[in-house]
């Protein structure tokens, strides 16, 4: 029975570390952190970019990015908003098995000798992060009947977040 607990415990570490941490709406701590930002272009116009955690759904990621959209009209008086523009992509520079050789020598007193190594990594984490960009046209009165424009409250209504 011992002898299973010390396997069982190295594999519930490793599942802990292969899990990713959720990703959160809340501003992005800096260029690349986890969460919203956004530029504004002009008045009533904004870039608006979620960067997902690792892992993080497609979904996830573009819901929270209308919801910043959202945020951003009502604080700044308008009713709803158009995207214009809708780009997403994802970082890709750990989501793939990596193989690396490598070469060595040691000399000691009248003995040397040469090793050569392969190996292999690949990544444990939760898949590549994905980043949602939109550019939106905001707007007041009525919500045109266009496609891709959004009712500022019922998306701010549909879409988790802090209040």
């Amino acid at each position: 029975m011992k002898r299973l607990i010390l396997p069982g415990l190295a594999a519930l570490s490793l599942a802990a570390c292969a899990t990713p941490p959720p990703t959160a709406y809340q501003p992005a701590a800096g260029p690349q952190g986890v969460g919203f930002s956004e530029s504004r272009i002009e008045p009533g116009r904004y870039r608006v970019t979620f960067h997902g955690g690792e892992g993080a759904p497609r979904g996830q990621v573009s819901d929270y990015a209308l919801r910043r959209a959202a945020d951003l009209a009502l604080a700044d008086g308008y009713d709803w908003f158009r995207v214009t523009g809708r780009f997403v992509s994802w970082d890709r520079a750990d989501a793939g098995p990596r193989v690396g050789l490598s070469v060595g020598g040691v000399s000691f007193g009248r003995h040397s000798a040469v090793g050569a190594g392969l190996g292999t990594a690949f990544n444990l984490g939760g898949g590549p992060a994905l980043t949602a960009t939109l550019e939106v046209l905001m707007g007041r009165g009525p919500k045109p009947a266009d496609g891709d424009v959004y009712d500022a409250r019922g998306v701010q209504r549909s879409i988790a977040g802090p209040a």
